[in-house]
């Protein structure tokens, strides 16, 4: 398919703010386009060259678009970004005029207009990203310029979109996934095998590539053919494979040691830390570290991936959770172990905040996985593969058998004792469930006073006011925070915050806000009249709030409303992995007991 074709889809998408006329329209372009095709569309669409967790940085500024897009014709490309606020239109605009190229530039019209192919314009784009060193920035701005020349307007508007990050499509995974299930089938029967899959090796693109492979019998371009609906999408065996994040399991919660009892029976406890969750790889010698948002942190942690390289000889795939140490041995506070996300002066806080990795899953290894094995088998298969001999940085979990609700509550009370959030505890025979959340684990963990609700809230930021008064300097006033609904891909509203932050908090909060805008409000956001906001951001900011309450509210379309609500922190997920409206429900109901 031809940029320009590709381009089409994405004006479609971008018009709409029906979900389910975005699953049409991306059913349609996946059936026209070949595996190939369809596997850079699918991150293309997104804005990314690239799955999530390894997607190059396009490393370039409004400043040089600008310059790039002047060398293209006499109109002054700076005024009209000042007049349009959008370069991607004044790309269209400026191209839509031009009957040939300025002197020195000398190129016939059918290049011009040439349809350069998809794969095409994603090879340029990443020759964009990756020129760097002495020159790099006039390298860049020629780089642009020369791909703005062979392409159409309108492809030219996308493509700019794309270089600055400012793709504005407006659907997450789960509507791909959704549409690749009408493409098929004509319906969504085959959403939870394919969410399976992805869930395994957590790279759209690789998924759309595998299914468009295995379909046969598929007529070019005729999405949703039901012909197709017996389509063996369960024959696709997918392993998990060092160097392709598995999205990570998740646990459910509990009120008490004897309903976790209840539910596991003789189970494994593990303590619960407040530290930052991490699934290492080991391949070839090398280490790859993802967060649960999938993002490939390798480089911020230097000395976790020191001891990954001397504890872990075997290609594998651990998962763990990161924790700074004091020199007493006693686990240091989220706050002290967070300020190690960083991307600069690194080895001054190696220093000053060494980490711990705490592992307790092992997911693959030498090419096998493990997922289907029971969790007592992976962690017999955890420790030999850990050799505790080489060196401290990695560590097991501690664990326990429990084989009564009395040996629940002194291990809670011993993990709380240390230092920690509480507890998981484990059912024995219970598989690894990538992106799930279920009762295979449990956590346990120390209540609130009875004023408030039994654990956080981790909520996504769907958009804010403008600030009046002392927060007009900070360009915001009030946010508005959301729940997922994973059966419709929607996200409900549950509270407004507008105190409880510090200054340097609000700044934040303005800054990730400005870094993902949109002009109109997502698709996906159900939102009352009396809770619109004068500013709309995408579904990537994610939240932990605490609360003294959840109450019944009509004003929020999640039926629920946050009592008192503050901001605790930034989470490291996706916006999928927020809490759920199942899981407010559930808080509800244990506030009540």
């Amino acid at each position: 398919m031809d940029f320009a074709g590709f381009s089409g889809y994405l004006e479609e998408l971008e018009k709409t703010g029906s979900r389910l006329e975005m699953t049409r329209v991306l059913a349609q372009m996946f059936a026209k386009a070949t595996p190939d095709e369809g596997k850079l569309m699918a991150y293309l669409s997104q804005g990314r060259l690239g799955p999530a967790y390894d997607n190059p940085n396009m490393g370039v500024a409004d400043k040089q678009v600008v310059k790039a897009i002047q060398r293209l014709s006499e109109k002054d490309a700076g005024k009209l970004f000042r007049e349009y606020g959008d370069l991607g239109l004044v790309a269209e605009k400026i191209k839509s005029q031009i009957p040939s190229l300025p002197a020195g530039r000398q190129v016939t019209k059918s290049q011009i207009n040439h349809n350069i192919q998809t794969p095409k314009v994603h090879e340029m784009l990443m020759e964009i990203a990756k020129a760097g060193g002495l020159g790099s920035q006039e390298k860049k701005i020629q780089l642009i310029g020369d791909l703005l020349t062979r392409l159409e307007p309108k492809s030219a508007k996308y493509a700019v979109r794309i270089i600055l990050g400012k793709l504005r499509t407006g659907f997450s995974d789960m509507t791909v996934l959704d549409s690749l299930s009408w493409m098929i089938a004509g319906d969504k029967s085959l959403r939870k095998d394919l969410e399976q899959i992805y869930n395994v090796r957590a790279d759209l693109g690789e998924l759309v590539e595998k299914v468009k492979s295995h379909i046969t019998n598929l007529p070019a371009g005729r999405a949703g053919d039901k012909s197709n609906s017996k389509f063996k999408i369960q024959n696709m065996k997918i392993e998990p494979e060092a160097g392709t994040p598995v999205l990570m399991a998740r646990g459910e919660r509990a009120a008490s040691a004897r309903e976790i009892w209840e539910r596991t029976g003789q189970a494994a406890m593990e303590y619960k830390l407040d530290g930052l969750r991490i699934q290492a790889h080991i391949k070839s010698g090398k280490v790859n570290l993802f967060s649960r948002g999938l993002e490939n942190v390798t480089e911020m942690y230097p000395d976790v991936v020191d001891g990954l390289e001397k504890q872990i000889k075997q290609e594998c795939i651990v998962e763990g959770e990161m924790i700074a140490v004091g020199n007493n041995g006693k686990f240091l506070t989220f706050q002290e172990t967070v300020q190690r996300k960083r991307k600069y002066n690194i080895a001054e806080m190696v220093g000053k905040i060494p980490l711990k990795l705490y592992v307790f899953d092992i997911l693959a290894a030498d090419g096998k996985g493990y997922l289907d094995l029971p969790n007592d088998k992976r962690r017999e298969l955890l420790e030999a593969a850990l050799d505790t001999r080489k060196g401290d940085t990695v560590r097991l979990m501690p664990r326990k058998i429990a084989h009564g609700v009395t040996d629940i509550e002194k291990y809670f009370a011993e993990a709380i004792k240390d230092g920690t959030e509480g507890i998981f505890v484990k059912k024995l025979d219970s598989v690894y469930q990538a992106g799930s959340r279920n009762f295979n684990w449990i956590k346990y963990k120390k209540s609130y006073d009875k004023s408030t609700i039994a654990d956080t809230i981790d909520a996504v930021v769907m958009g804010y006011d403008a600030g009046q008064g002392k927060r007009s300097g900070f360009g915001i006033g009030d946010f508005l925070i959301g729940v997922y609904e994973p059966k419709e891909d929607k996200y409900l509203t549950v509270a407004k915050i507008g105190t409880g932050l510090t200054d340097e908090e609000w700044r934040e909060m303005k800054a990730q806000g400005s870094k993902y805008n949109v002009p109109s409000k997502p698709g996906n956001y159900e939102v009352s009249k009396l809770m619109g906001c004068d500013v709309w951001v995408k579904p990537k900011i994610v939240v932990e709030i605490k609360a003294d309450e959840i109450t019944k509210s009509p004003m929020h379309t999640s039926g629920y409303a946050l009592r008192f609500p503050r901001l605790v922190g930034w989470r490291e997920k996706q916006p999928e992995d927020a809490t759920s409206v199942g899981e407010i429900i559930k808080l509800y109901q244990m506030q009540k007991k």
